[in-house]
């Protein structure tokens, strides 16, 4: 049978990978639950997440479950990977009108129904942490030093980078470890700009529960300017 794998790599989709031959491995051994995340930072979703969706839904073909994580608590942070400023922040009913927007765009991609894909609303999670409790159990196996080397990072370090921005890696990595123990979530797949906070989710697991995760980015796709294309930057080509 092809590995999935060889699937995305022919297309186009592949362009980094954690532990290349122990992913390959597992995904032809078993049905592996796989994730990507979808910021409602907008109520559509745009052709930049076509590669995304349909890996996921690749995935699916192959006979592994996908989670499509739509972002309600982080977008009230903003992702500042790719960004060379603070994001508008978004009220919350914003937010929700966004996640129903795109949750029903995603829809028409993916098979859902009972052990199928799933569709899920990180706010579900983030918005009950105890921020001391985070601290000690999640921050604590976290360097500074380290993030601050990261390319979400690195860019904005002399235009300036807010702490509310500085813990969206953090909260990302969670979501990877929360999944990884709700539903055994093993892979998780983003855009390539999303590399650095990838590994930092399979590595805070690794701490946590001494488990293997792993990771697979797909080459971003930009505007006729050069910038990722993007839900706030202009030549944006809406689904």
């Amino acid at each position: 049978m092809v590995n999935v794998i060889d699937v995305l790599a022919e297309r186009g989709f592949i362009k980094q990978t954690t532990h290349d031959e122990p992913l390959r491995k597992l995904l032809s051994d078993q049905s592996v639950t796989v994730y990507t995340g979808f910021d409602p930072t907008a109520d559509s979703l745009h052709v930049g997440h076509i590669v995304a969706i349909m890996a996921l839904a690749h995935m699916q073909r192959h006979g592994h479950r996908p989670i499509a994580i739509l972002g309600g608590g982080t977008a009230l942070i903003g992702d500042p990977s790719g960004k060379t400023e603070l994001r508008q922040m978004l009220t919350r009913e914003q937010i929700a009108q966004n996640v129903k927007g795109i949750s029903a765009q995603i829809g028409r991609y993916l098979d859902f129904g009972n052990g199928k894909a799933l569709t899920l609303n990180n706010a579900d999670w983030l918005s009950n942490i105890n921020y001391i409790d985070f601290l000690r159990d999640t921050g604590v196996h976290f360097s500074v030093n380290r993030m601050l080397s990261a390319e979400c990072y690195k860019g904005r370090m002399e235009k300036g980078l807010s702490f509310i921005e500085f813990n969206y890696m953090l909260l990302q990595s969670y979501d990877y470890l929360y999944l990884q123990h709700q539903f055994d979530c093993r892979l998780q797949m983003g855009g390539d700009d999303q590399w650095s906070n990838i590994l930092a989710g399979a590595d805070l697991i690794r701490r946590v529960g001494h488990i293997e995760t792993y990771g697979i980015t797909f080459p971003l796709l930009t505007t006729s300017g050069g910038k990722k294309m993007g839900k706030t930057e202009e030549g944006a080509v809406w689904l």
